[in-house]
């Protein structure tokens, strides 16, 4: 069973174009549909989530919208204009930025330059370097100029401050914890002075301070310049406590969408992570 969208609460739409909209989204590979028509729509300055059991399509949708997974149907818009065609090491000119389900630093690089990377890759430093649209990009960035600056670049330094990594700038990714890492893949992000974040499972391994702690990162950055953020995580928690709208996904398609604890008590949502049988005997 699927939701009708149309009859769902959703976030008061602005009288311009959204930050990302996306219209009948499929990903299918053989005969798994993965995404399987999907349409939303996301608005400046606010937190969105995904939420949905293991293999509903949450982290192969973020590969669609990032283009570093092939459409099989569908458009995708940002700020109205499509960029279905556009390659995925070019989204960063347009405002996109990512972080990945598994840390994705350069050992070899300190915290600074590892966040100098973002800066980086949104100036166009380097930029006679092409980069393979399915590439390694973080290995092909480590060839851009300016990793070395000293002091950080404005953006790096604003980016430090934002996430809380004053002092850890000359440490390397090994000498940092797992939940400073982490913020040190934000910062990446956030350098790179992004309109979409888009956030995959961040406080993954995390305890529950930690992902406070990213809760509380993700809610003070909401407030700036409009950022408008996409969460997938598995922690509904957190997901209560850190979103203003929350999608619910199964088996590739939306089951729910809405205020995050109305979607968390739909029944379709209940017994997609619990299964039938909870349902009937609920």
């Amino acid at each position: 069973m699927t939701v009708d969208q149309t009859q769902v609460g959703r976030p008061e739409e602005s009288s311009g174009a959204a930050v990302l909209e996306l219209r009948d989204v499929a990903v299918h590979f053989g005969g798994v549909k993965a995404v399987d028509g999907v349409t939303l729509r996301l608005e400046p300055g606010l937190i969105y989530g995904i939420i949905g059991p293991n293999g509903s399509g949450k982290t192969t949708l973020i590969g669609a919208i990032t283009r570093l997974t092939r459409l099989t149907r569908g458009d995708l818009l940002f700020d109205g204009s499509d960029y279905t065609a556009v390659r995925p090491d070019r989204l960063v000119n347009l405002g996109v930025a990512r972080t990945f389900q598994t840390v994705r630093l350069l050992p070899d690089l300190t915290v600074q330059q590892n966040i100098q990377l973002g800066a980086d890759a949104r100036t166009g430093r380097g930029a006679g370097k092409e980069a393979a649209p399915h590439g390694d990009l973080l290995s092909k960035l480590k060839g851009f100029s300016g990793l070395a600056a000293s002091p950080p670049s404005p953006a790096v330094a604003r980016a430090i401050e934002r996430t809380g990594l004053e002092g850890f700038e000359a440490y390397y990714p090994t000498e940092l914890s797992y939940g400073t890492q982490r913020r040190v893949e934000i910062a990446r992000a956030m350098a790179m002075n992004p309109r979409l974040l888009l956030l995959d499972e961040p406080t993954a391994g995390m305890n529950q301070a930690e992902r406070a702690e990213i809760s509380a990162l993700l809610r003070d950055m909401r407030s700036e310049g409009g950022l408008c953020q996409l969460l997938v995580e598995h922690d509904v928690q957190m997901m209560i406590d850190t979103c203003d709208y929350v999608f619910a996904m199964n088996t590739g398609k939306i089951i729910a969408e809405g205020e995050p604890r109305e979607v968390v008590q739909n029944p379709l949502v209940q017994e997609a992570y619990l299964g039938r049988k909870w349902r009937e005997h609920a």
